[in-house]
C-alpha cells in the first residue's frame, strides 16, 4: 500500500516536536542566567578568601546572598540536567537505558538542588 506520509511522519515512539523549542530555549535562558550568578558568586567568593566561618555565616545570613546564592544553586542543577538530558538523548540508543540514565540525572540534580538550597537555608537562618 502506497502512502503520502514521509518516513519521518511514520516514525513510530518519537513524539511531537514541538517540545524541543521550549527545552531549546529553557536551555538558553539558564545558561543567561547563569553568566551573572557565577559572576557575582566567583566575586563574593574572591572577596571572602580570608573570611572566617562566623564572618562567611554573618555574610550568606544576609538577603541578598542568600538569595542570589539559593538561585544560583537552583539555576546551576537545572541547566545541568537540561544539558545531560540532551546528551543522553543523542548517545545512549537503547531505549530503557536513555529513559533509566535521563530519569538518574533529573533525580540526581534535584536531590543536589535540595542539598544546595537547605544548606543556604540552614546556614542563612543561623543552623
Amino acid at each position: 500500500m502506497k502512502t503520502l506520509r514521509t518516513p519521518l511522519a511514520r516514525a513510530r515512539g518519537l513524539g511531537s516536536a514541538k517540545s524541543g523549542t521550549e527545552h531549546w530555549w529553557l536551555s538558553r535562558l539558564t545558561s543567561l542566567a547563569l553568566v551573572p550568578l557565577t559572576l557575582w558568586f566567583v566575586i563574593s567568593v574572591i572577596g571572602h578568601l580570608d573570611a572566617s566561618w562566623i564572618e562567611m555565616r554573618a555574610w550568606l545570613s544576609s538577603p541578598w546572598p542568600a538569595v542570589l546564592m539559593i538561585l544560583t544553586v537552583g539555576v546551576t542543577f537545572h541547566h545541568a540536567a537540561s544539558g545531560l538530558q540532551v546528551v543522553i538523548e543523542d548517545y545512549v540508543h537503547h531505549e530503557l537505558a536513555k529513559t533509566f540514565a535521563i530519569i538518574a540525572v533529573k533525580f540526581l540534580c534535584l536531590l543536589l538542588a535540595v542539598a544546595g538550597i537547605f544548606s543556604v537555608l540552614k546556614i542563612a537562618f543561623g543552623g
